[in-house]
């Protein structure tokens, strides 16, 4: 290689192309040469697109076998050398890169506020991860999710950014070296581990089935299956297509339990409370519901203070039966296809289980190294679960690097897929200049719109957060006694609106209309709208938000209740669930009427000025009519077979992000505020 081009580069990435070179049996200069056969004079950044173009194919060739060199650290300090190079390909951007760095040196000498939990753990008893920080450089987001782009054993490029600000949070969002290794050689520990689990007795697992997860053994905590009021410890095992409870019997597990979460059928995973006799005491359990079992399947991960075996179970397999409805409902059919999401998945719950073992004192949220578990949940979700979707329709052959390739090549994966089918890529065809062989921009697009929106509905729902926490008292009675009567009417409702009395059904939908038609309300409720519009501006106006700072609560109150403990937790979560669903929708609404957030406040208002418009030109008789008809329809099986849930979704994203105002309590009912 010239000089010239030695001088340009910078220390890093000289090294990275000498050691490229020397994997691929050739030298830098040939390296070079290929590189610029295919380069544009007119492209920028040549330094850093010869980096990426020399690393990938080295990297290519070190995936043939990942296993040992994991294990003597070289896959760790090549592909963490790969970050750095894409940071600083350039001389120039070593320098400031070092001047970045003493900047943050600076600002780590600032003492940074501490959250009440952390002060509260002591300074002996800390995680691993800041203890694995040294003087050399470190990387960064971007670099992090650009090598898992090209490396998914690494980070999952879908959800790399937020496993890089999980992973990172102890270290100040910055990834050193030493942890770096550490995590990969966990992972490789955590896939010799899984690969060592016993098949559950009785089955015969598929040849595209991998163990996950497993607990109840000698060596773990137990796993307790309540049936009625019986419990029976025994075995769990989690694999990528099902849940398998083995009973502890008397020298040996009885035949496994299966809990299929591949199947296409409305089946549910959420969590519950259990306890002695059936009594919902401690909230520590999953349950499984599906029209093919006649009852509830529920499994206790019993532990001393919080739930966290219990959320790490509920995350994973939740995350299994996502995948499996993420295959049908994007029609993916191709085996191969098939087969690198299952790939991808089965890695990200790898990665979880190695930053538990990194981050034991406070474990990671699982759903930030989980693919569906977190696009599900998360705002905008559904548009990045399609682009994933549209990228996999273009996989039609394994590349050296892929996910599923990186499986088989640590031996932790035996499917075997038919060979007239797997067509590998060519090295000269699928390695761009880039490093890249798929375009992520729209990807990438869809992912930076959802970390915006949760943002923002994250900072929404801390303001509800408090009043969660806080205990609900007599007012629960209260309310509880006052909807009594109304229980049989709703019931009622819902036969009527679900079509379960046909002939009824159809008897109210023309009575309805028939009233409707007659009457007219039309100029009352445009005045209803513009009144409240006006109430809104002048709410705004006279800044009435800004003295409803807070809003104090009364929980003083004479009456006492002596009941059962079973039948009180039980009230207790029934009625706490309505209540605090009635006491934030209120909360929420307050908020939007004296423009808490002119955002939601806007939108509403320009919805209610265009429904007083629409309802003051057109007859409200006729809105009325098709809104009744419209409702019946769609709640009817022809409704439920063409119906769309993405506006649903819209809305309740738009709702999960109006905050609320705080609340405090107090027992002295003289210091309320009116």
């Amino acid at each position: 290689m010239a000089a010239t081009l030695k001088k340009r580069l910078s220390a890093v990435a000289n090294d990275l192309l000498s050691a490229s070179a020397l994997k691929l049996g050739s030298n830098v200069d040939k390296l070079v040469e290929d590189f610029e056969a295919g380069w544009q004079p007119e492209t920028t950044d040549y330094s850093r697109k010869l980096v990426e173009f020399c690393s990938s194919k080295a990297l290519n060739e070190m995936c043939l076998n990942i296993g040992e060199k994991i294990s003597d650290g070289s896959l760790s300090r090549f592909t963490y050398n790969m970050m750095l190079a894409c940071v600083m390909p350039d001389s120039a951007d070593e320098d400031s890169n070092d001047e970045c760095v003493a900047k943050e040196k600076e600002e780590r000498k600032i003492p940074r506020k501490e959250t009440e939990e952390q002060d509260e753990i002591p300074l002996f008893y800390s995680d691993l991860m800041p203890l694995l920080v040294d003087n050399e450089p470190s990387v960064g987001e971007d670099a992090f999710v650009w090598l898992g782009s090209l490396f998914p054993l690494v980070a999952e490029v879908v959800n790399g950014r937020f496993t890089f600000e999980t992973l990172t949070a102890p270290t100040g969002n910055r990834l050193h070296f030493p942890a770096y290794d550490k995590f990969l050689k966990e992972i490789d520990k955590c896939i010799k581990h899984l690969q060592k689990q016993a098949t559950p007795k009785g089955v015969l697992l598929a040849d595209d089935e991998f163990i996950l997860h497993v607990e109840g053994t000698a060596s773990t905590q137990r796993v307790v299956r309540h049936i009625g009021s019986t419990s029976w410890p025994g075995r769990l095992t989690l694999t990528n297509y099902a849940l398998y409870f083995e009973a502890m019997g008397v020298l040996s597990y009885k035949d496994a339990f299966k809990i299929d979460l591949s199947k296409d059928i409305e089946h549910h995973l959420k969590s519950g409370a259990t306890g002695p006799w059936g009594a919902p005491l401690f909230d520590k359990a999953i349950i499984y519901e599906s029209p093919d079992l006649s009852e509830s399947v529920i499994l206790e991960f019993p532990e001393i203070t919080s739930s966290t075996r219990r959320d790490h179970w509920l995350a994973l397999s939740k995350e299994v039966m996502l995948l499996h409805q993420f295959l049908n409902k994007f029609k993916i059919e191709s085996p191969i296809q098939a087969w690198e999401m299952h790939s991808r998945t089965i890695l990200g719950i790898i990665r979880l289980h190695a930053a538990r073992e990194m981050l034991r004192i406070s474990p990671p949220n699982p759903t930030k190294f989980l693919i569906f578990a977190l696009f599900y949940e998360l705002p905008k979700g559904d548009y990045v679960l399609e682009e994933l979707a549209k990228g996999l329709k273009n996989t039609n052959s394994c590349r050296a690097c892929s996910a599923s390739s990186i499986l088989r090549s640590l031996n932790a994966s035996q499917q075997s897929i038919a060979l007239t089918e797997v067509k590998d890529e060519p090295a000269e065809e699928s390695e761009s200049v880039s490093g890249q062989t798929d375009n992520f921009s729209t990807l990438e697009s869809a992912i930076n719109q959802a970390r915006e929106e949760e943002k923002e509905t994250f900072i929404a729902k801390a303001t509800t957060e408090g009043l969660k926490e806080e205990g609900i008292g007599d007012n629960i009675l209260v309310l509880k006694e006052q909807l009594r009567p109304l229980m049989n009417v709703v019931l009622l409702f819902q036969d009527i609106v679900q079509w379960k009395q046909p002939a009824t059904t159809l008897l109210v939908i023309i009575t309805t209309l028939v009233i409707i038609y007659k009457e007219w309300f039309h100029q009352a409720v445009s005045a209803f709208l513009l009144w409240v519009v006006a109430k809104m501006l002048k709410a705004r106006r006279e800044n009435v938000r800004d003295n409803l700072n807070k809003i104090v609560v009364s929980i003083a109150s004479d009456q006492t209740t002596i009941k059962s403990i079973v039948s009180a937790q039980q009230g207790f979560i029934t009625v706490r669930d309505i209540v605090m669903t009635m006491t934030i929708a209120t909360m929420k609404i307050q908020s939007i009427l004296v423009s808490r957030t002119n955002k939601h406040a806007n939108t509403v208002m320009l919805v209610m000025l265009g429904s007083a418009m629409l309802v003051a030109v057109v007859p409200l008789k006729f809105i009325v009519m098709a809104t009744t008809v419209y409702y019946f329809v769609m709640t009817s099986k022809l409704g439920k077979y063409i119906a769309n849930d993405r506006g649903n979704r819209r809305l309740k994203e738009w709702w999960e992000s109006i905050p609320v105002v705080p609340v405090e309590i107090e027992d002295k009912a003289s210091n309320i505020g009116t």
